[in-house]
Order: structure tokens, then sequence, then C-alpha cells
């Protein structure tokens, strides 16, 4: 929190990302009835709360769109969209799936699935389950079934050791999705830099150490997978995007042995 703020405090709009962080403290302390209340409405529909809005919120940054229900942003619904579209069933059989750095809306979802052994795993989190390095992953090959791995890599300085972790821990008839931001022409990255303001002005967000540009999809098959591309627009039309909140041009990297 305190690097994130120091970011703010050193870039061009830190008067609007200062108010939006206490916008956002003061919002998500009232109840949710609440919120329901203030934000209600039939122009946007949140699928992880299942609850119609009148609008999403822009806070922190102008790509975000926040549900004010649950903090769930566009990745975290198009993850919802994907859980419940076929691609894969964690409710079939017994399964063990390891969600790094969990989203509080999709743990909770998960944690009610039958028969799913649920773990969640971060570096810095005390809220997850497990601490965990991605990098040094302390499971025996093929433990899992399932692994969700959401806008993470980019914060990873061996993000290329990290796959190859995932492949690993892996069963052979297991899962990976892999969520990655792609912002750029061709991946990037200078991990000499450390200054968290550098950081933000180069890569996006203080705590990232790379750009991604579409080439991600090699640097993934480098670690042994195969690779199937899911965009947002195989999983919904244009206008229920909007009513979503959603973006088009969102990838899920779902990654089998």
């Amino acid at each position: 929190m305190q690097l994130r703020v120091k970011a703010a405090i050193h870039s061009p709009d830190r008067l609007t990302r200062l108010s939006h962080f206490i916008i956002a403290k003061f919002l998500f302390s009232l109840p949710t009835t609440v919120r329901n209340s203030l934000f209600a409405g039939n122009q946007h529909y949140c699928p992880i709360c299942r609850c119609k809005l009148r609008k999403f919120l822009v806070l922190h940054r102008p790509y975000h769109l926040w549900c004010p229900i649950c903090r769930s942003l566009q990745r975290h619904r198009f993850i919802w969209l994907f859980i419940n579209s076929g691609y894969i069933n964690l409710g079939e059989s017994p399964k063990r799936l390891l969600h790094i750095a969990p989203e509080p809306g999709l743990a909770s979802y998960f944690m009610k699935i039958p028969r799913l052994d649920y773990i969640s795993a971060d570096l810095n989190d005390p809220k997850a389950m497990v601490k965990m390095d991605i990098c040094d992953i302390q499971y025996p090959d093929n433990s899992f079934d399932v692994i969700f791995c959401s806008h993470v890599l980019e914060h990873v300085q061996d993000d290329k050791k990290a796959l190859r972790e995932f492949w690993r821990i892996l069963k052979p008839t297991g899962q990976a999705c892999i969520l990655i931001p792609i912002s750029a022409e061709i991946t990037f990255e200078d991990l000499s830099i450390i200054d968290p303001h550098e950081r933000e002005i180069l890569f996006g967000q203080h705590d990232h150490v790379r750009r991604y540009g579409p080439d991600v999809l090699d640097r993934i098959k480098e670690a042994d997978f195969k690779v199937t591309v899911i965009q947002t627009e195989d999983l919904a039309d244009s206008q229920e995007i909007n009513y979503m909140g959603l973006i088009p041009e969102e990838k899920i990297f779902l990654c089998q042995k």
C-alpha cells in the first residue's frame, strides 16, 4: 500500500488518484445494502455478485471498471464467464485447484464447489492459505488439476521459471488458466529498474517489471505448454460485453501439458 501511495504522489494525476483512494476507502466501508441502493439500476450487470447496476466505478486507473458491490474488475468477471462456459469443469469429479494471488470474489466461489480441494497462495497476502513464491513452488510434481493465475506474471522477476514451475506441478490431464495484461507490441523488460515511479512510467504500474506483447504466447509455449487462447468475444457478444463491463481484447491462455 505504501508503494502504491508513493507512486500516486509522484504521478502527474496525483490529486485524482489520491482522491480515488479516499473515495474507495469510504465507499467500501459502507454496508453492502447501502451500496446496492446507491448504484441500483439496469444499465449494467455484475455476474459475480449478480447485481444490476446503474454504472461501474472508474477508480485508481482510467481503464479499471470496478463493481461497486463486490469490487470485481473486468478480468474477474471474464474469469467468471470462463469458469461457467464449459471450457473447464470444476465440480464434475474431485479436483485440486491452486489459485495464485486469490481474488476475494472468485476465492469465495471456488471454496463452495463440492469435491474441490481449493488452495490459495500468495507471496505477500496474509489472507491466502499458503505463502508461496511461484518461482519455487513447494509442492511435488503433478500435484494440481487446475491452476488459476491472473495478472501475476508481470510482477515476477523470472516469469519463465514460474511458468516452468506451473508445468511441473500440473497433472498430465490438468489445465493452467493464465491471464496476462498485454499492453505493448512486443514484450520488454528491464529488471535493473527498481524505483516504483520509474516502473510506473515504463511498465504501467509501480510493481510491474515488464510489459507484455502478443509474443507472450511464445514465452508460455517455451515452458512446454500446449496453449488455447480464449478471448472475451468467444464468451460474450458486444452487447453483453458492455452490459457486464468487460474488455473485448482480454485473453485467457488455457494451458495443458
